[in-house]
């Protein structure tokens, strides 16, 4: 995984950012918050999990897999769809 090297501070500064949520969460539980205090940490954990899934899936995309040579004029390159359903699947 080559090109997470490239990338690797930006992407150790996301998954500490996700351990300091959890970290909160755990808190939050030990400390007996109410659910939606809970319910919404834990949302946005989760959101950050799929923003560091979506970052590395895709640069392991445009990096490891090979694209189409030709391109779908009203839909591009098979790599570049495939990112697009990528994407929306984690919206």
């Amino acid at each position: 995984m080559g090109h997470t090297i490239r990338e690797k501070q930006k992407l150790l500064n996301r998954v500490r950012r996700i351990k300091g949520q959890v970290e909160a969460i755990e808190r939050s539980l030990e400390s007996e918050r109410g659910c939606a205090d809970v319910l919404q940490q834990i949302t946005s954990c989760r959101g950050a999990m799929n923003g560091l899934l979506a970052v590395v899936l895709e640069d392991h995309i445009r990096n490891h897999l090979v694209d189409a040579t030709t391109e779908d004029e009203h839909h591009g390159s098979a790599t570049e769809q495939l990112i697009d359903v990528v994407h929306s699947y984690f919206k």
